[in-house]
């Protein structure tokens, strides 16, 4: 069993029409194992949220909650997972204008099928992560996002989002560390999972930018990767035995000698398999 529910900021559903030709209901949905809330007309409103339930915890589903959003594989450690949507002007510069802003709205949750949890992938993407933790991985935390503004949440480094030759604005999202020398990011994945590659897309909008040239991958159980790292606006790739880990951090960034105090994260991928 799936269900989807539309509720407000005193969490209480949402009643509407889902189309004009249609009776005011709540808006929540109820599946076996799809479960699908669409509607005509509805503007979201300031602490709106959804809310999807599980039968079970320890669930892996495939979830895209707006259009704007590829459709993301989670691991969901509960049986409960409340999105807040996202309203405020500083959420909105971090998206694309139109997410979360139609008042048409296609809600999809559904269990995953067996191939896409086994299938070798990047366990790291979530394009539905915010910057708390929900209960749904995986989740990417930082010690230092710059200024605490959305634009560089850590978050943006696990988006799937490969715009690097400038910053700032959607879609030159990024994990900014404002100068930080002890900066660290994690990526929580919820679960045991086996991993052998490492995948780093540095922000490199040079003069601007600098860069880092070496950084430390860490796993859950202590053990440390030292990598070293050049100026580049392409993948630098480390590849490794394959490793069971439930976390994965970036550390002891050493950032390069040059004028720009500024370097920062596009995308970190983290391939591998699920431990089933």
């Amino acid at each position: 069993m799936i269900k989807i529910e539309l509720r407000n900021k005193d969490n209480q559903l949402i009643q509407g029409e889902i189309d004009h030709e249609k009776v005011t209901q709540a808006y929540q949905v109820v599946g076996k194992d799809l479960a699908v809330l669409a509607i005509k007309d509805y503007l979201y409103q300031p602490g709106d949220k959804l809310v999807i339930t599980s039968k079970q915890a320890n669930q892996y589903l495939m979830v895209q909650l707006d259009e704007t959003l590829v459709p993301s594989l989670i691991y969901l450690t509960g049986t409960q997972w409340e999105y807040q949507l996202p309203h405020k002007q500083m959420e909105k510069k971090a998206a694309i204008e139109t997410s979360f802003s139609s008042k048409r709205h296609h809600i999809m949750v559904r269990e995953a099928y067996p191939f896409e949890i086994m299938q070798y992938q990047n366990l790291s993407i979530n394009s539905h992560d915010q910057k708390e933790s929900t209960g749904a991985y995986p989740h990417a935390t930082a010690n230092v996002e710059t200024r605490d503004e959305a634009i560089f949440y850590a978050k943006n480094a696990i988006d799937g989002k490969y715009g690097n030759y400038s910053h700032g604005s959607y879609p030159f999202t990024s994990w900014g560390i404002n100068q930080q020398k002890d900066a660290e990011l994690t990526i929580e994945f919820g679960r045991e999972v086996r991993v052998d590659w490492v995948r780093l897309l540095f922000r490199g909008d040079y003069p601007h930018d600098s860069y880092w040239t070496n950084v430390t991958i860490e796993f859950s159980d202590g053990n440390n990767l030292c990598v070293p790292t050049i100026k580049s606006l392409e993948f630098q790739n480390v590849k490794f035995p394959l490793k069971k880990t439930t976390s994965l951090t970036l550390k002891n960034l050493r950032k390069a000698s040059d004028e720009s105090p500024f370097p920062a994260l596009t995308q970190i991928e983290v391939f591998g398999l699920n431990q089933i």
